[in-house]
């Protein structure tokens, strides 16, 4: 359904613009994102609602550590997607298509390829993984929201930042670091006098360092 969803968006608000400025393009995106999430709330409506336990909580000590069989999942998961994709992008034609085409627009095209069906692809695919990662992020906060991806959506755009946009390993390399980082700041934030509210903002410190000391 979200495969769905996404191809109808590039179709109808995305594709018209094409040839327009980058800014235009963006701006574009986060009226769409606007308009799925208060859309969601129409439909939906705007109260909290339980997501269904799809699988029981059970807690795993190991080594003195603790975590949960849900937190392993989400791990696992994860991974197998990263290499999925990692495979679609780096082994197979489409995905020589996809970074040719995000180097070069007109010379894939004078090569005989389908930007129109390139782009379709790519949206298609980034809205499945998007439906994966709703998921996964719902078995560890069992209330779900229509506004519940705004904060984890950014999140995700600082995550790449340090890897490189593009760049699926260190995405997810960045994406690591961060929870860690968040992670640490509640178990630590007593000793370095920082409230635990805080481990949202480690995300946009991080995200002025890189820019200020090492934008490139």
């Amino acid at each position: 359904v979200c495969t769905i969803v996404g191809l109808v968006i590039e179709r109808l608000a995305y594709r018209p613009l094409r040839n327009r400025p980058r800014l235009t393009v963006l701006i574009t995106a986060i009226g769409v994102s606007l308009f799925l999430e208060y859309g969601g709330q129409v439909f939906f409506g705007p109260d909290p609602k339980p997501f269904p336990a799809l699988i029981p909580d059970r807690m795993i000590n190991y080594g003195g550590l603790s975590f949960t069989n849900k937190g392993l999942i989400v791990l696992g998961v994860t991974v197998i997607l990263l290499i999925g994709l990692t495979f679609v992008v780096r082994k197979t034609k489409m995905g020589m298509a996809m970074r040719a085409l995000s180097f070069n627009p007109m010379a894939c095209s004078l090569m005989g390829i389908n930007n129109n069906v390139i782009i379709s692809f790519t949206f298609g695919l980034g809205s499945a993984l998007a439906a994966a990662a709703g998921i996964l992020s719902s078995l560890n906060y069992p209330v779900i929201t229509p506004l519940m991806g705004l904060l984890p959506g950014i999140k995700a755009f600082v995550a790449a930042v340090p890897g490189g946009i593009g760049n699926i390993p260190g995405a997810a390399l960045g994406g690591l670091i961060l929870g860690v980082a968040e992670t640490m700041l509640v178990g630590y934030g007593d000793k370095i006098h920082v409230p635990p509210s805080y481990r949202d903002a480690v995300a946009f410190v991080l995200l002025i360092a890189i820019l200020l000391f090492k934008p490139s």
